[in-house]
């Protein structure tokens, strides 16, 4: 069994858990610079907000591609093969009939209803998908208690280094962020 390094609590003078360090900057170009430095310095435990996609985020943060593509087309591949061994099973096995002298498996008439449930099940399968990928409902944030984080869905772009991160450090954190341009660097707390 491996050892895992143990994790500081940081907390503040007021004894409360320290969640991470908030920065704002300007623009989005700004934001994409620092988070390619944030990424190069080595923090795994981050993320980026902005009120619109930023392109080319993904690959300033390091993140891998999501399996979620992978995931609901095997999915909707399988909703498919079910629906065409459903009606396998009706039409040729609990049901037998011959309609117009067609073989008993005959698939083409089974097409629209086996699209169908591929296509249901495929549906399903990305809106759950993207919502336990994605960690929601996440029905409390601490960032949600920052009155200028609250700004961040109409013109603030941050970036929030968490205090789970191996590197963190608050000070040497707060000193990284302001050395890649943030302004208005807060301490969150829990």
């Amino acid at each position: 069994m491996a050892n895992k390094k143990k994790q500081t609590v940081y907390r503040t003078t007021a004894g409360e858990t320290v969640y991470g360090v908030m920065a704002e900057f300007a623009t989005p170009a700004d934001l994409y610079h620092a988070a390619e430095k944030v990424r190069d310095a080595g923090y795994k435990a981050w993320d980026v907000y902005s009120p619109f996609p930023v392109h080319g985020m993904e690959e300033a943060m390091g993140l891998p591609h999501t399996k979620l593509p992978l995931l609901t087309g095997i999915v909707g591949l399988t909703g498919a093969g079910l629906g065409l061994l459903l009606q396998y099973f009706v039409t040729h096995l609990a049901y037998p009939m011959v309609v117009q002298g067609k073989p008993m498996f005959a698939w083409e008439p089974w097409t629209p209803v086996t699209f169908e449930i591929g296509v249901l099940f495929t549906a399903f399968c990305a809106l759950l998908g993207m919502f336990a990928f994605n960690r929601l409902p996440m029905w409390y944030h601490p960032l949600m208690k920052k009155e200028r984080f609250l700004r961040v869905s109409d013109d603030r772009f941050v970036i929030c280094i968490e205090s789970k991160d191996a590197k963190f450090d608050p000070q040497a954190t707060r000193a990284m962020l302001e050395s890649v341009g943030g302004k208005h660097i807060e301490l969150v707390e829990e």
